[in-house]
């Protein structure tokens, strides 16, 4: 498995970690796809659809609602509201739902011309039932951010190529 988690610790069910991947592809290639918004489904697991709700897509403060099928079958709804938007450096997001809420750092760190580093950070803060969750199974949480890095790079690099 290709899993890398650079930093990971859990303390009082709030779970913080870091991960990292390199996508063969220049960062220009790499934001363009990342930020455009109909390809979220191509590349987040479960993604049933997300609807615009306030201000400017894209800018700090707007709020996208993002509606996910987890599992067998559990619908989650996340609020996105955009923390800070320095693209093609930086995407930060804190999501928010029934269990809690978390935010999402992302860098990307251009090598050479061919070759984008990109870098999450994801603190969460669970509540209720979803506290047990975190404490029993906190790898599950860690892998399945991971996952999505993955699914973007192959999607990203898989279009690229047609």
């Amino acid at each position: 498995m290709n899993y890398i988690c650079i930093n990971s610790h859990t303390h009082q069910s709030d779970m913080h970690y870091t991960h990292e991947i390199t996508l063969d592809l220049p960062r220009k290639k790499v934001i363009e796809i990342f930020d455009n918004p109909d390809n979220l489904q191509f590349w987040q697991t479960g993604l049933q659809g997300y609807k615009h709700l306030s201000g400017t897509p894209g800018k700090v403060g707007s709020k996208t609602k993002l509606d996910f099928i987890v599992g067998k079958k559990r619908e989650i709804e996340l609020i996105e509201t955009v923390v800070l938007n320095t693209l093609p450096e930086q995407f930060n997001g804190k999501y928010e739902w029934d269990g809690g809420w978390n935010t999402l750092n992302n860098t990307f760190i251009e090598l050479g011309d061919n070759k984008t580093v990109w870098v999450t950070e994801t603190e969460m803060h669970m509540k209720g039932f979803m506290k047990i969750i975190a404490f029993l199974m906190p790898g599950s949480f860690r892998k399945n951010s991971y996952k999505f890095m993955e699914n973007f790079k192959t999607f990203a690099e898989d279009k690229m190529r047609q």
